[in-house]
């Protein structure tokens, strides 16, 4: 199997890990981390106790959340956008029951089938949380009562998928380069609220290689069309980061490029344990596929992804 330190160069530590006295950032540690936040879609959304079934950890759009209710939440296991565990849960070790029992605890807000912002690309359901909404509630029920003290503290943020998938056929935008500045105005006033409430250290996470999921790979026009459509919201999103980077100097910034991981299986996918990477199987053991439905991937991507990332976490280099 290619050692997974071969995508080495697609995380990039950009500042240091929390804030001292004269308001500079110290040193990122992934062994301090206490507590893992996460803002995003179905690819890292795990099912709570009192989230929407098949949807959220907790909330949606329709009804909102109380402190209580998230304090007493509790992560139901193996119910994910896999047939099993994702990406998140795997990196924080952190499976069932109450986020605080876990040693890296995982408070999620991501809800599946969230884009950015509902006033740019209309929302899949009438409940569906986009993700400044996410970030909206955070602010208002769990930045009080969750901890996320310096230097114990890592938000992962990954968005964009179904953004960019959302996109393809509308015709209603003509200028995708400006879309894609539109949506990461929403996107970082949501990140800079965040910040500005206590989460100083941040893992920005970018669109994957959907132009080669099962739901588009068979159509070369689709395929190339979302190809373009990711490489612009992609270059985009790193633009909007070292900007979010020069404007906070107080924050740790970090980077994992999934869609060159996700490339570089795909391209090499017997190397990492994968016989079918353009077909799916929505079964409770797809062995050998990459993908478990027309647009996610199964478990063993899951785990493979957060071995990458934490990899990078425990090595991050500074530019």
């Amino acid at each position: 199997m290619t050692p997974l330190f071969l995508v080495s160069c697609v995380f990039i530590l950009l500042s240091g890990s929390g804030a001292n006295a004269n308001n500079q950032p110290v040193s990122f540690k992934w062994d301090s981390i206490k507590y893992m936040y996460a803002f995003g879609d179905s690819y890292t959304f795990v099912q709570g106790t009192n989230g929407f079934a098949n949807f959220s950890f907790i909330g949606d759009a329709i009804d909102a959340y109380t402190s209580q209710q998230l304090l007493v939440d509790e992560i139901i296991p193996k119910n994910t956008s896999s047939e099993g565990s994702n990406w998140i849960e795997f990196l924080t070790g952190c499976f069932e029951g109450s986020p605080g029992h876990c040693k890296k605890q995982l408070w999620n807000f991501a809800f599946a089938g969230s884009d950015i912002d509902a006033a740019l690309l209309p929302r899949h359901h009438n409940f569906t949380l986009a993700l400044v909404d996410q970030v909206k509630l955070w602010v208002e029920f769990g930045s009080t009562v969750v901890p996320h003290p310096a230097g114990e503290t890592l938000t992962a943020w990954w968005i964009g998928i179904n953004d960019t998938g959302d996109t393809l056929n509308n015709a209603s935008i003509t200028d995708f380069p400006a879309f894609w500045e539109t949506e990461m105005t929403s996107y970082f006033k949501a990140v800079q609220m965040a910040h500005d409430n206590g989460l100083r250290s941040h893992l920005f996470i970018n669109v994957p290689a959907e132009d080669r999921n099962p739901a588009t790979v068979g159509n070369a026009a689709n395929s190339a069309k979302m190809k373009l459509h990711i490489q612009q919201y992609n270059t985009a999103l790193t633009n909007h980061i070292q900007s979010f980077k020069a404007a906070n100097p107080d924050a740790t910034t970090m980077t994992f490029d999934s869609n060159a991981w996700f490339n570089m299986v795909l391209d090499s996918p017997a190397q990492f344990g994968f016989t079918n990477v353009t077909g799916f199987c929505t079964c409770a053991d797809p062995e050998g596929f990459f993908w478990y439905n027309s647009g996610h991937p199964t478990q063993l991507v899951h785990q493979l992804l957060a071995a990458a990332i934490e990899k990078q976490l425990d090595n991050p280099s500074t530019v």
